[in-house]
C-alpha cells in the first residue's frame, strides 16, 4: 500500500434475477498510514570502527521498521550538519580529524530515529 491509496471504495456485482441487475456495497473509507522508524542500526567496515590512517571506512545504516521513502543523514560528534546522505557513508582517505562519534539519522517524513553513535577510531 501506498499512501494515495487512501479514500473511499465500493464494491458493484451483478444479480441476474434482481431489477435492477447491478447492486453496490456501502462505501467503505481506507486510510493508509506510514509506520514510525525505530530500531536504527550502524555497523563499520573494518568493524569496530577502528581504520588505519589512509584507508578506506564505510559506515552503514539500516532500519528495523518504519514505511518510507527513508531518508538518511550522517552526523558526528553534536553536529548538526549532515556529513552525507544516503544508508552508506564512505570515506575514501581517513585522517586524524575523522575520528570521532557517528550517527546516522532517518526519517519518513512523519518520524524520525537515530543510531547509537559509533566511536571512529583513526589509527
Amino acid at each position: 500500500l501506498q499512501l494515495h491509496h487512501s479514500g473511499h471504495y465500493h464494491c458493484r456485482g451483478q444479480v441476474s434475477t434482481a431489477v435492477p441487475p447491478w447492486r453496490e456495497s456501502e462505501l467503505v473509507t481506507v486510510t493508509v498510514h506510514r509506520v514510525s522508524v525505530s530500531g536504527v542500526s550502524l555497523w563499520a567496515q573494518p568493524p569496530g570502527g577502528q581504520v588505519a590512517l589512509g584507508d578506506r571506512l564505510v559506515l552503514s545504516c539500516a532500519v528495523a521498521t518504519g514505511t518510507g521513502p527513508l531518508s538518511f543523514t550522517w552526523h558526528r560528534g553534536g553536529s548538526e550538519a549532515p556529513l552525507g546522505t544516503g544508508p552508506h557513508l564512505e570515506l575514501q582517505h581517513v585522517g586524524d580529524n575523522d575520528s570521532g562519534h557517528y550517527h546516522c539519522r532517518v526519517s519518513n517524513g512523519d518520524s524520525v530515529a537515530e543510531s547509537v553513535p559509533l566511536n571512529v577510531t583513526v589509527l
